[in-house]
């Protein structure tokens, strides 16, 4: 999986230190395979509970080698991003995130790290190389096009997965962004704030997987529309010049 990676007892690869960001709401049927999973590969894991209703936090209670912060409301998945950020950013140089449905591999996270340059701190994200398959939902086949274009007309990085939730990002770098958005918008937002801001954008093949009983809190109609504020808004902001 790409160069040797080093690690040691503290969880540091390479000199870096990595902790592990997993966002969660309603993923009661999938969550605990997906920290279980995160664990394993050896370094500190956030679980931010945006909010659930359902079994969710029963199915993560009482698994060592994991932190779980709780909003009492659902606030969105960038705002429990931004939650665990925080948290990560006093014991760690870069944030690890996964989603909690199933989806991603977490070893996979080994060839994202190896894909980092030293002495750099890019945003690595990782690049879901089966998202033509049958089993893919054509909202997200769909909405990963429309994304990507929208991202470069914004100014963004030219990428051909902007809506992966599988990526490492740089602390204390992302928290200086000033994203606005804080639900499903805050991914696109901050691949186009971090290129602004000369923040190295990487792509990583990794696999993807989308299992039967797989949630997912995407509402097409609702989040087209949350999706075209922001690209306007970061449109509106290149034009003017304003970063």
């Amino acid at each position: 999986m790409g160069e040797e990676v080093r690690t040691n007892e503290c969880g540091k690869i390479s000199g870096h230190r990595f902790a592990v960001v997993i966002p969660v709401y309603n993923h009661g049927a999938m969550v605990k395979g997906v920290v279980l999973g995160a664990v394993k590969l050896g370094f500190p894991v956030i679980v931010v509970d945006d909010g659930s209703t359902d079994i969710t936090p029963q199915r993560v209670q009482g698994i060592p080698g994991i932190r779980v912060i709780t909003h009492e409301h659902n606030l969105g998945k960038g705002a429990a991003l931004m939650t665990g950020f925080r948290v990560a950013a006093d014991i760690a140089d870069f944030a690890i995130t996964m989603d909690a449905d199933g989806q991603h591999f977490p070893e996979d996270a080994l060839a994202m790290i190896a894909a980092v340059p030293k002495g750099s701190k890019p945003l690595v994200t990782g690049y879901r190389k089966q998202m033509t398959n049958k089993l893919v939902p054509w909202t997200s086949h769909m909405g990963r096009r429309f994304s990507n274009l929208w991202i470069t007309a914004s100014g963004g990085p030219g990428i051909r997965d902007s809506q992966s939730g599988f990526r490492i990002y740089p602390l204390p770098e992302t928290l200086n962004l000033k994203t606005r958005a804080r639900r499903y918008q805050f991914e696109v937002e901050v691949l186009v704030k971090a290129h602004r801001n000369k923040i190295a954008v990487i792509e990583v093949p990794v696999r993807v997987a989308y299992p039967a009983d797989r949630v997912s809190h995407f509402h097409p109609c609702i989040d087209f529309l949350r999706n075209s504020a922001t690209f306007s808004r970061l449109i509106f902001r290149r034009i003017i010049g304003l970063i």
